[in-house]
């Protein structure tokens, strides 16, 4: 990780290095394909120039996302269209380089880098947390968004719980959603492992939470909030910033790309950076519960760093 994390208010604070991430690349499903997928060789020659699938979507006109259904980063609404965050700004962005057709891949969050990586679309647009593993793997955006954690409970938070602290001095029951980096502050907390459920995705935990099956199921805020809104017997408690050791623990998010493909990355940032600096970037987003808090002068380089 980066020594020092910038917030949106210009503040530093300092991650934590030796925290242990929960191996989340391995494993691949087959996805569900919403929209044709062909997958091209990779030019050896274009790849050493920094890739040329660039040209090669403007050519085509369109573009193949991955994605995970997370609300309310990216998902496939009940009338079977695209939306969330992330596509949301993946539309303008893919619109100003002259691609204006998108082909969603959907597959399971541990999918994504593995299905990239394989071809099977061109660009993860889900919101994925930029950390030094991943970097590894592929090539991040500048991050477009910074989240805090918050827990779905039931209704009137009966054991009190607004923190990692909380749980593991309560002994609650818990779960989190699979590869997701909050189990690692739990455990970072001193919430043991055996009582750190999984749940397939955050409709589950909240049903879980629900019919007393845990005590509360945590995640980022906006996939937290998004969730527990309007849900009845539930609510979603007020979001923090996890501390671990004493440190701050600040997650953000952006694009993935195959590491051969520098060019649209780096075209990607240039049109990322324009709505960041005109203040575009909030409206896009804001129509799914992100405000000028979660917005971020983050890097991709800052957030690669060990």
């Amino acid at each position: 990780m980066a020594n020092h994390k910038t917030e949106s208010n210009g503040q530093r604070v300092r991650r934590r290095h030796g925290l242990s991430r929960r191996a989340v690349l391995a494993g691949m499903s087959a996805p569900l394909v919403l929209g044709a997928a062909g997958c091209a060789r990779i030019d050896t020659r274009a790849a050493e120039d920094g890739g040329d699938l660039l040209e090669r979507l403007r050519a085509q006109g369109s573009v193949r996302l991955g994605i995970a259904s997370e609300i309310p980063y990216s998902y496939i609404d009940t009338d079977g269209n695209l939306t969330g965050q992330a596509p949301a700004i993946a539309r303008v962005i893919f619109g100003r380089l002259g691609i204006d057709r998108f082909q969603p891949v959907l597959t399971e969050f541990g999918s994504l880098i593995p299905g990239l990586n394989a071809l099977q679309f061109d660009v993860v647009a889900a919101g994925m947390w930029i950390n030094p593993e991943r970097c590894q793997k592929v090539i991040f955006s500048d991050p477009d968004y910074v989240a805090k954690d918050a827990f779905i409970v039931a209704e009137g938070n009966p054991l009190g719980l607004e923190s990692y602290a909380d749980i593991a001095e309560t002994g609650a029951r818990v779960a989190t959603g699979p590869g997701w980096f909050q189990r690692d502050y739990a455990l970072g907390n001193g919430v043991p492992e055996g009582n750190i459920g999984t749940y397939p995705d955050q409709l589950a935990g909240l049903n879980a939470v629900r019919h007393g099956r845990i005590d509360a199921f945590f995640g980022t805020a906006p996939t937290i909030v998004a969730a527990a809104r309007n849900a009845a017997g539930v609510e979603a408690t007020t979001p923090f910033t996890p501390v671990v050791d004493g440190e701050e623990q600040i997650g953000a998010g952006g694009f993935a790309f195959r590491p051969t493909e520098t060019n649209l990355r780096d075209a990607f940032n240039v049109e990322l950076h324009k709505l960041k600096d005109s203040g575009e970037l909030l409206d896009i987003v804001s129509p799914f519960g992100f405000t000028e808090e979660d917005m971020t002068d983050l890097t991709a380089e800052e957030l690669c760093a060990e």
